[in-house]
């Protein structure tokens, strides 16, 4: 079975002459369906610019990036829309969430987006906000909200569009320890209760733990690559 998300020699440059940067060096890599993935590296490593490229939020310099078999980066910029509003869902570090709107509200966006009828997004919003623990919790504006809570009405918003891949950006850095690992056994629940496809970038070994496979970036490469379960 061919990998879900492919990169075939993806390089990545900013700048010209002189200035160039390289962000990304003929990197190869392959995650197959139902994996959960850490990404780690130092600062300036290419790990936040092989996660823009997965999400496709950037295209490579050079290579292929493959998604379920489809060269994405032939894609038009709409055709990577489309992509990232049928197939991937998103979590950030800082939630992302519209202040003056509810838990529900904010769920429901991604759907209207879809163009999904008022009574579907709704029911369906419930249901994702339900998952992650927060029934009872609808109505709550974030600032009525907690940080774990908030990054929870973020994963609810990732997955209520029922994504292939959700890709989680330091999904725990503005957590305490307790918070922190309450949210990283929800995404580790979601990827293996739902067969969801995790792809997590973090710098904190303990959260990368979570996952069942460890890429390491250094310079542009990839340093090390372990598929070890580790928690």
């Amino acid at each position: 079975m061919a990998a879900l998300l492919a990169f075939e020699a993806v390089s990545k440059n900013y700048g010209e002459g002189g200035g160039m940067v390289k962000a990304l060096a003929s990197v190869d890599l392959e995650i197959n369906r139902g994996e959960f993935v850490a990404i780690m590296g130092p600062s300036g490593s290419g790990k936040s610019t092989a996660m823009n490229i997965l999400g496709c939020l950037d295209s490579p310099s050079g290579g292929r990036f493959l998604f379920n078999e489809v060269d994405a980066t032939k894609l038009p910029r709409d055709g990577r829309a489309l992509l990232r509003r049928h197939f991937l869902g998103f979590v950030f570090q800082g939630y992302n969430l519209l202040s003056r709107t509810t838990a529900i509200e904010n769920v429901e966006l991604p759907l209207i987006y879809r163009g999904t009828p008022k009574r579907e997004r709704r029911e369906r919003a419930v249901k994702a906000l339900h998952l992650v623990g927060l029934k009872g919790r609808e109505h709550h504006t974030p600032a009525e909200l907690s940080g774990g809570q908030q990054q929870r009405v973020a994963i609810a918003r990732a997955i209520v569009t029922d994504p292939l891949v959700l890709l989680a950006d330091e999904p725990t850095g503005n957590l305490d320890t307790a918070r922190a690992r309450e949210i990283m056994e929800l995404i580790s629940n979601l990827n293996k209760t739902r067969g969801l496809t995790v792809i997590m970038v973090t710098h904190e070994a303990e959260m990368a733990a979570f996952a069942n496979r460890t890429i390491r970036f250094v310079d542009g490469s990839i340093e090390a690559d372990s598929r070890e379960l580790v928690a």
